[in-house]
């Protein structure tokens, strides 16, 4: 059996996360052992852990630096410190935290002790530094859930640890491309392989339940994701503001949570539509919520490849979407739901549109229904490239 380490930063709400948790369900439990490390070993997704998957203990260094300060101990100093130079030599958010890594994080880290086949930081910045600095393995992999180019990446960070992995996954080839541009050097590492997504566990875990937070017979629009800035829910505010203004009814449902919580609430407030828009934090599962909403609707700055896009695909739920760069890569547009500029007044004119004409919404929805949006028999693409000098 090969032997595998995945590193990831807790489990929570995010689509990464819920990929990751897929893939470890449908990986053969007779050909891999497979570890798993979180930093945080938080979030909504533990409990669906396999129980072949082994969570392996965090290092004093991990929990200092990644837990509450209150329980960083000695190391508390160097978690302060570290944070107030990274941000005095870096502008950029995800700069100053690699910079962490590197000068402050890393060096009071122990490595793993074990030898693996393979280790793969399932997403980038600081479970990359710690797959490359920290980890021994034969293989090693790093994944790019998202849009590079778009996303904010540390680029002059990365850089020194993507020369050093065997493999650069991406979920889109619209992201393989950018990656391809960004990193052309790197070419003959970086490819795509689509997140695993099971249809028959979805469509089961669609079927739990009708959310107490929808009026039956009532205009339900729901969103899903982390509540920050690329997932565009203050356009989706103002297109709601807009909706109520020119006399639609509807609740709009947003799952998630995240660090603009607060001002996302506030500008509920400010916009007045506390009445039909609200934000309803995190779900265990949020699919029963997709399968009987009116209209799923992602109001995306930008993405990699949306988990929730193709689960609401899965689950024939009519889409609008904003048209960020990948999203021709899911969605073809008037077929499988609808793609409007990236503007509150374009979004909200789409949602009109799609609210009323229901012989669109019909459409829509029996095109959905007509294929198959599920790829758990691409868990094959995955094992060759888990094979030691496999890949491509």
């Amino acid at each position: 059996m090969k032997k595998i380490l995945f590193v990831m930063m807790s489990l929570y709400n995010g689509g990464a996360e819920r990929s990751l948790v897929n893939l470890l369900s449908e990986l053969p439990k007779e050909k891999y052992e497979i570890d798993l490390l979180l930093f945080r070993r938080e979030g909504l997704f533990l409990s669906q852990i396999p129980q072949n998957v082994t969570m392996i203990d965090q290092t004093k260094g991990i929990k200092a630096f990644y837990g509450p300060l209150s329980k960083a101990g000695a190391l508390g100093g160097v978690k302060i410190f570290g944070t107030a130079i990274s941000h005095l030599l870096e502008s950029r958010g995800s700069d100053r935290a690699q910079c962490r890594w590197k000068y402050f994080y890393a060096p009071f880290i122990k490595k793993i002790n074990t030898h693996y086949d393979v280790a793969v930081a399932y997403i980038t910045g600081d479970t990359l530094g710690y797959v490359i600095d920290k980890v021994t393995a034969d293989k090693k992999i790093v994944w790019v859930h998202n849009d590079y180019r778009e996303g904010g990446f540390s680029k002059k960070y990365d850089y020194p640890y993507f020369k050093k992995v065997d493999e650069i996954v991406t979920i889109s080839e619209t992201c393989e491309k950018i990656l391809k541009e960004e990193f052309p050097e790197f070419n003959e590492k970086i490819y795509c392989i689509p997140n695993i997504t099971s249809s028959k566990l979805i469509r089961s875990r669609g079927s739990a339940f009708y959310p107490e937070e929808y009026q039956k017979n009532k205009v339900n629009i729901l969103s899903i994701g982390r509540l920050t800035e690329q997932k565009g829910f203050d356009i989706a505010i103002e297109a709601a503001k807009i909706m109520k203004k020119a006399g639609y009814r509807f609740m709009w449902h947003i799952i998630g949570t995240g660090e603009l919580e607060e001002s996302l609430d506030k500008q509920i407030v400010t916009a007045e539509v506390d009445d039909c828009i609200r934000l309803i934090g995190a779900r265990e599962n949020p699919y029963p919520y997709i399968q009987n909403c009116t209209l799923f609707v992602q109001p995306s700055r930008w993405e990699g490849k949306s988990v929730v896009l193709d689960e609401a695909k899965i689950l024939a739920a009519p889409i609008v979407a904003t048209n960020y760069p990948t999203v021709m890569d899911q969605i073809h547009n008037d077929v499988e739901g609808k793609i409007t500029n990236m503007s509150a007044e374009a979004l909200a004119q789409g949602i009109i549109e799609m609210l009323e004409n229901s012989n669109c919404r019909a459409k829509i929805r029996n095109n959905l229904l007509s294929h198959e949006y599920g790829n758990q028999n691409d868990v094959i693409k995955y094992e060759k490239i888990f094979d030691v000098g496999g890949g491509r």
